[in-house]
């Protein structure tokens, strides 16, 4: 008996939209990096990207739970000196609210070139509107 592997068939990906209002974010990060790398299909194969387009709205809204927004720390380096930069959730949320969430979900894919792959199909919007109408993307609703 031959073992089945799936096609890379590009146009049977889907398109699906969740909204993170009020969810919080570690518990949003694995839902949508499951979604991501095809865990959720019956075709899934670890080395193959078998996963859908993600839209995530409303990534302002998302929810840190205990003291993560003030002692919860993001760190850049630029690679020059002193061109380390610290800082916090809060920070964050007011300036680029959707990098909380590409951060959370880069952090669940594995550290290879198909993460890479994945996280172009990760689209993280900060308020309700996105331009991915045409698309035709389907509510997931997660749980809290």
């Amino acid at each position: 008996m031959k073992t089945y592997l799936p096609k890379d068939d590009p146009a049977a990906r889907k398109w699906q939209v969740i909204d993170a209002d009020g969810k919080v974010l570690g518990r949003l990060a694995v839902q949508v990096a499951n979604i991501l790398r095809g865990k959720d299909k019956p075709v899934y194969t670890a080395h193959l990207d078998a996963g859908d387009f993600v839209v995530v709205v409303n990534a302002a809204k998302v929810h840190l739970t205990g003291r993560k927004e003030t002692d919860k720390t993001y760190e850049s380096y630029s690679g020059w000196r002193g061109g380390r930069h610290v800082r916090t959730a809060a920070e964050v949320r007011a300036s680029h609210p959707e990098r909380l969430i590409m951060h959370a979900v880069k952090g669940m894919l594995p550290k290879n070139r198909l993460a890479a792959r994945l996280l172009t199909k990760l689209k993280v919007y900060p308020g309700p509107e996105h331009p991915h109408a045409a698309q035709k993307p389907t509510p997931v609703t997660i749980s809290a």
